[in-house]
């Protein structure tokens, strides 16, 4: 079955096809500026047109998509019902949910009858227990406004989860995992029988660890103190928060790594700094997932920096399990959200073929 996965972002399309249930990749790509001025692209709609002029069949899409709330917590097959869905996780994921609502409206028109399937990031989450999610505000927030801790990553933690499994040669039900995804974004999720139990993003991707230009864990009375004595209005904040702080903003430097590692060699003390904080941070929520699993068997490094920055790696682990009488694994495992997103939407879509 040749299953397309689109990721559609606000001026992007990243698409990956895939040859079902063999999982052989036939093709892949990206289209950008979508939308931007002198782009051949005005919408979705025109670049998705060109991307499927490539291929002779599609049969079945899956779509990435990042906000699921409460509604989906697992893939399913898209139909009026789940447009409406999505549509309505727009106001708590105004950047990713329309764009994600737009890849599946230009492929409904495009593709008449082909099936297609939205698997949400926040799905893999919604096993979490209500007191590892709920914040502490007042319940009508969350009754009302469906404010709680729903955690992104999830197609990514998913998959490391199950290439854990198979490594080790034991049944995902009898395991319990730490899952690092270190990339520009940054998220960690402690895994317990297969099931994810806990997750450093919150209500958006902008809670837990440090990240490239995002702030992660503050205290949230910093953000009207600072708002009060700069003046700034909330997009003003958000944008900071979003795109000016984590390692760029601490550094001054750079929200990459390999930059930043360069710059610390050669002396730099804002950009080592931020490093000791990158890593401390992670260290700090691995060590309270330690306590909330009970026990470990292996610690998953995923995504840019997890897979290749084998320094941070190294600081990360440097003493971690010092006192463990049987130490676990420590297994670096390329991510592949999309050839996930391809089984999942195999396994809706041709149950008998795809395991």
């Amino acid at each position: 079955m040749k299953t397309l996965v689109i990721n559609s972002g606000s001026s992007s399309i990243k698409y990956k096809l895939f040859d079902m249930p063999k999982e052989t990749l036939i093709s892949k790509g990206s289209i950008e500026h979508i939308g931007e001025k002198g782009s051949a692209f005005c919408d979705h709609y025109s670049g998705l047109k060109t991307i499927l002029e490539k291929f002779d069949l599609v049969q079945a899409v899956g779509h990435r998509v990042v906000h699921g709330a409460e509604k989906f917590k697992r893939p399913v097959i898209v139909d009026n019902k789940v447009i409406r869905g999505i549509r309505e996780c727009c106001d708590i994921a105004p950047l990713h949910n329309p764009a994600n609502l737009s890849g599946i409206l230009a492929c409904k028109k495009l593709l008449p009858g082909v099936k297609q399937v939205a698997v949400f990031d926040t799905a893999f989450h919604q096993s979490i227990p209500d007191y590892a999610y709920i914040y502490g505000l007042p319940y009508e927030y969350y009754r009302k406004m469906q404010i709680r801790k729903y955690g992104f990553h999830g197609t990514s933690h998913e998959y490391v989860a199950a290439e854990a499994a198979r490594i080790l040669k034991r049944p995902p039900g009898k395991l319990k995992l730490i899952s690092c995804h270190l990339g520009n974004g940054c998220s960690i999720t402690a895994i317990d029988k297969g099931r994810s139990i806990d997750t450093s993003m919150g209500f958006t991707p902008l809670e837990g660890l440090v990240m490239g230009t995002r702030c992660g864990d503050v205290d949230p009375a910093l953000v009207t103190y600072i708002m009060s004595r700069r003046n700034i209005d909330v997009r003003q904040m958000e944008r900071i928060l979003n795109k000016e702080s984590g390692l760029k903003g601490i550094s001054g430097v750079s929200n990459d790594m390999r930059s930043l590692e360069a710059a610390a060699a050669s002396g730099n003390k804002r950009a080592r700094l931020a490093i000791d904080i990158f890593i401390y941070r992670i260290r700090k929520y691995i060590g309270s997932y330690l306590s909330v699993l009970g026990g470990l068997d292996a610690l998953i490094f995923t995504a840019g920096i997890g897979e290749n920055q084998s320094d941070v790696r190294r600081d990360v682990c440097r003493g971690l399990f010092r006192y463990f009488e049987r130490k676990p694994r420590v297994l670096v495992i390329p991510t592949n959200e999309e050839l996930m997103i391809a089984r999942q939407t195999c396994r809706l879509i041709s149950p008998g073929a795809c395991k």
